[in-house]
């Protein structure tokens, strides 16, 4: 088990920096790799976000403060960089942001790396469906099971709006599963 304490301070020295990144990225990878993945849902895509994400974290852990976990920390760079470039794609594509969805889905019955049987299918389409933050809290709350209060420290939103929006995202997803 890290120390987060320990490791934010190996990762702030320059002899034990490349030591430190490796453990980071080892204990995190696979955890973030699944958070983006929910939001990009391709494995190329997810493996191109994930190393962006760790770029970034490498190049800006002198500005980590520890205000918050430095894991929370991480997943709204993360999140940050998986929509940035959802944004990205949209742009060079030229389409809307529903097309874009579709075309998500469409790309993810056919990825050899998505393990979901025809259920899964549906509720990746459902979700697809969702306002973007109300998605995000979705994946966090549903999918891996976060605690409102984790969720709050890497969206910086209130427990009782997270609430709020999960209430809103599960009705939507019911009402989309009943329909399709």
């Amino acid at each position: 088990m890290i120390v987060e304490e320990t490791l934010v301070n190996e990762l702030k020295q320059l002899e034990t920096q490349a030591k430190a990144f490796e453990v980071l990225v080892n204990t995190y990878k696979e955890r973030l790799y699944w958070h983006i993945r929910r939001i990009v849902l391709n494995h190329d895509d997810t493996d191109d976000v994930l190393q962006n994400t760790f770029i970034k974290v490498y190049k800006n852990i002198d500005n980590f403060n520890g205000e918050s976990k430095l894991y929370s920390w991480m997943y709204r760079i993360a999140t940050n960089e998986a929509l940035t470039f959802l944004k990205k794609k949209l742009k060079k594509l030229r389409i809307s942001d529903a097309e874009l969805q579709d075309k998500m889905i469409d790309n993810l019955q056919a990825d050899v790396y998505f393990e979901g049987d025809e259920i899964q299918l549906k509720l990746q389409k459902a979700v697809a469906t969702l306002p973007e933050k109300q998605k995000l809290i979705f994946n966090m709350k549903y999918f891996e099971e976060m605690k409102y209060e984790e969720i709050s420290d890497i969206l910086d939103t209130t427990v009782g709006g997270l609430k709020a929006s999960y209430h809103l995202a599960v009705k939507k997803v019911e009402s989309f599963l009943k329909e399709y």
